[in-house]
């Protein structure tokens, strides 16, 4: 595990993402891009991948940052590979209990409240991502609802995510 900081740690990535990065970075493939968070956060994924950082899930900010962590960043640092989904269970886990703890429905930014939410539309569990769709609506925005419907009708077709087959 990683000695972390935690508020220190948590602050950085949340500034990394919603103010050092610009929304078309955060969807699209770029080696670059991967290599900085990797190189950056890459430790911090791996030790919220192994269970550690659980004293982030205490508070909204914190809680959030682990979710990048176990849901983006790791998408990010291990791209094309399985481990960039190891982290998907947890972050499912910490999306559901922001809703339960009403992090969610009191955060102001959509941009938080869409990442908040990412880990539902990522699972490959249908009813997860059934659930998604209605909050993803009301919380983030028709766009990233839409996707959420795209990945249902996948997951209805195919049972999984193809695209993860390698």
């Amino acid at each position: 595990m990683v000695p972390t900081e935690p508020a220190r740690d948590a602050d950085a990535i949340l500034r990394f993402w919603f103010e050092d990065c610009r929304p078309w970075q955060w969807f699209r493939q770029n080696q670059r891009f991967d290599q900085l968070i990797g190189k950056r956060f890459g430790a911090l994924c791996l030790s919220a991948q192994a269970g550690g950082l659980s004293d982030w899930e205490q508070g909204a900010s914190s809680a959030l940052a682990l979710v990048l962590l176990l849901d983006q960043f790791s998408r990010h640092v291990w791209r094309g590979e399985s481990q960039a989904f190891a982290g998907d269970a947890r972050a499912v886990s910490l999306s559901r209990e922001a809703l339960r703890q009403g992090w969610i429905q009191s955060e102001p930014e959509c941009a938080r409240r869409q990442f908040w939410l990412m880990p539902l539309l990522h699972s490959e569990e249908i009813a997860t991502v059934e659930s998604a769709i209605p909050l993803l609506e009301e919380w983030a925005d028709h766009a990233t609802a839409r996707i959420a419907q795209r990945n249902l009708q996948v997951l209805l077709r195919e049972g999984r995510y193809p695209w993860r087959n390698q």
